[in-house]
């Protein structure tokens, strides 16, 4: 059995990749999984009509959902705790905590989320 020990000290690393599901709005999110929802029970209900060929709506669903409906509903929770929470981690130890506000000018809080645009 091949073993490998984690790193220590200031070069330690996470070796998982962050996973991101969620969405630029809540509205944006549940558009999606109505389309993707409606798209696998369309499918399975039209079989009776139209045959097995409209099971291939189905792929068509698992684009919507961003791969299966468990991952529509991780982003579900990650769009909804956007700007809310945020993960620090130091010498391996991870936790999750509120995340820091910053006001604008206008004087209202927004949140200072740390997620890259390209994953919203």
């Amino acid at each position: 059995m091949n073993t490998v020990k984690p790193a220590r000290g200031a070069k330690a690393q996470a070796v998982t990749p962050e996973m991101n599901f969620a969405s630029k709005s809540v509205p944006r999110h549940l558009t999606r999984g109505a389309i993707g929802f409606g798209l696998i029970i369309g499918s399975i209900a039209l079989v009776p009509v139209a045959g097995p060929a409209t099971l291939l709506a189905v792929p068509l669903a698992l684009i919507a959902f961003r791969g299966c409906p468990t991952c529509w509903m991780v982003g579900l929770a990650q769009t909804i705790s956007l700007g809310r929470l945020r993960r620090q981690c130091a010498d391996g130890v991870c936790t999750l905590g509120e995340a820091h506000t910053v006001t604008k000018a206008t004087g209202e809080p927004i949140a200072n989320n740390n997620v890259p645009v390209v994953s919203r």
